[in-house]
């Protein structure tokens, strides 16, 4: 039993290597003038603001200490994804019965696979917990990226938010059977008919009572500079009428920056969660969701 365990496990974490080989270009959402979407790379290149990025000179010469880390990240990750992707599978048909939307159960299960891989390696402060819509309130959330570990750190604050994904993910045992019971959001790249049908698949939700979460830069920074936003997360906010929560992420970029998946650095992470946003302009709710962000980053990060 425990040589199949140790194969599983190293499995597992082999899965994880591919998964940030496959969010290394992600999509964005781009809304064209006649209202079809289509999909493109973000290039950040000079388009970020420099007074809310961090220093990644730090970085180049990588400690052995994080690359130690580094591995035994994957296999704490790995070992709670084993643990628990069981509860998943024996709930799932409960939870299609009674919370098809929301799926409170698979993200309390996913709640508990981030806590438990990033309690070993860093502590995560949480400010701003009163203005979090109730369990029950849809809403549109949306952060800065810096970091991989943004998932991480977003799933332990346990609302049910559902975030968009690649098609390619959804393939890897585990990892892809856990995504689609919490009702991620599947999208192929470089497929406009994928994309519409990804903002309907968010209204829906929204319509029925869950919340999604995006991530309007489209991309993970990488020198920590807060990229343009995109208008794709206040449009389906905007239409559904609901508010947009935004929250501003502190530290992750520093513990695993973008580009340098297999190292973690010692370090705290900061959540920050804003006062919702109600509008019905996604133009003016893009601006002061971006403002709200860039100027928490200008003040502490």
């Amino acid at each position: 039993m425990f040589p199949i365990y140790v194969f599983v496990l190293f499995f597992v974490c082999i899965n994880f290597f591919f998964i940030f080989q496959v969010t290394q270009s992600p999509v964005v959402l781009l809304p064209c003038l006649s209202c079809r979407y289509v999909v493109a790379k973000s290039e950040l290149a000079g388009a970020g603001t420099p007074d809310a990025s961090y220093s990644l000179s730090g970085f180049h010469e990588v400690k052995l200490s994080s690359k130690v880390r580094g591995v035994c990240f994957y296999a704490v990750t790995a070992i709670a994804a084993i643990s628990l992707i069981g509860f998943m599978i024996v709930a799932h048909p409960f939870v299609l019965l009674f919370d098809r939307y929301r799926r409170k159960a698979q993200h309390f299960v996913a709640k508990l696979w981030a806590a438990a891989t990033v309690a070993p390696f860093f502590k995560i402060e949480y400010e701003g917990l009163e203005n979090l819509p109730s369990h029950d309130a849809p809403a549109v959330y949306v952060s800065n990226h810096q970091s991989f570990l943004d998932i991480y750190t977003l799933l332990t604050l346990g609302r049910s938010f559902k975030f968009i994904s690649k098609t390619a993910i959804f393939l890897f045992p585990i990892i892809g059977w856990a995504m689609s019971m919490m009702g991620t959001i599947p999208l192929k790249r470089m497929d406009s008919r994928s994309q519409l049908e990804c903002l309907k698949r968010c209204m829906d939700l929204i319509g029925n009572g869950a919340s999604v979460f995006f991530f309007p830069e489209g991309t993970r920074s990488k020198d920590g500079k807060l990229g343009d936003f995109k208008k794709g997360a206040f449009s389906v906010a905007a239409k559904t009428r609901v508010p947009v929560v935004p929250i501003t992420l502190i530290g992750t970029g520093g513990i695993m920056p973008a580009g340098m998946e297999g190292v973690v650095n010692s370090g705290s992470v900061k959540v920050i969660i804003h006062k919702p946003i109600k509008e019905t302009d996604p133009e003016i709710l893009r601006q002061i969701a971006r403002n709200t962000i860039l100027d928490t980053l200008k003040l502490r990060g």
